[in-house]
């Protein structure tokens, strides 16, 4: 993602929870708007407690953290396997796209509405948003090493497990690696519908913004929000950068 790209993003998201603040009749002019979203910023009371920014984004974090993992956990190995041997892989990635056709607002409900109230259906909702991305990325990532690379490798006396961790996991890491930040931007951005369920995180500046007619808390959520998001995208391309081979990046 370029830096104009990363420009774009922010200021699209900006524009739409304003947007959506003024279709829900949260009615203010745009210098108004920038003035009470600076004053929201700069109150210290937005700042401390557990209503405060550290918090919210420590909550939102923690969503985002536990979720990827557990998604990774599952994906990984099972996109991973399956390119190693080549079999059932277009089978797993169009079961791991369900989670994408699953809105993933109505599985929070279901979720909530089957075991009650708690951070589970959040998790679930999100590991299963984060999933498809990671098979997919790792299996097509374990599919594009050369047959002849594997060979050669073979005929050097590697065993399996050898090819798979010193040959075709570093070959297949950049494609997996983009898996991972992926379903970590996505994740970070739909962890906001942790709110609906009465959770913290970010989305509570969104949800009671909307319910108590703060534009500025809406638009100052949103901002952070975004900013987390390109954060999160900035970050994990470079950590894709750092686990790459030498030799791949030549």
């Amino acid at each position: 993602m370029s830096v104009m790209t990363r420009v774009a993003l922010f200021v699209a998201l900006w524009w739409l929870a304003a947007g959506s603040a003024y279709a829900l009749g949260l009615e203010s002019d745009g210098a108004n708007t920038v003035a009470q979203v600076w004053h929201w910023f700069v109150d210290p009371m937005h700042w401390q407690g557990p209503d405060g920014l550290p918090h919210r984004i420590g909550q939102h974090i923690y969503y985002v953290a536990v979720s990827t993992a557990i998604a990774a956990a599952i994906a990984l190995p099972v996109g991973i396997g399956l390119g190693h041997y080549g079999r059932g892989g277009l089978l797993a990635i169009n079961i791991a796209n369900i989670g994408r056709a699953i809105p993933s607002f109505g599985l929070i409900i279901l979720m909530f509405l089957l075991v009650g109230f708690g951070v589970v259906p959040v998790l679930v909702a999100l590991v299963a948003l984060a999933i498809p991305p990671m098979v997919t990325n790792s299996y097509v990532g374990m599919q594009s090493v050369d047959p002849a690379v594997r060979q050669s490798a073979a005929a050097l006396g590697l065993t399996r497990w050898q090819r798979l961790w010193q040959v075709e996991l570093p070959i297949a890491l950049p494609l997996i690696m983009a898996g991972v930040r992926t379903s970590a931007v996505q994740v970070m951005s739909t962890a906001t519908l942790a709110a609906y369920v009465g959770l913290g995180g970010l989305g509570r500046y969104l949800i009671d913004g909307l319910a108590q007619q703060q534009l500025a808390q809406v638009v100052g959520g949103a901002i952070v929000v975004a900013i987390l998001a390109v954060c999160t995208e900035i970050g994990l391309a470079g950590v894709q950068k750092l686990v790459q081979s030498p030799g791949l990046a030549r």
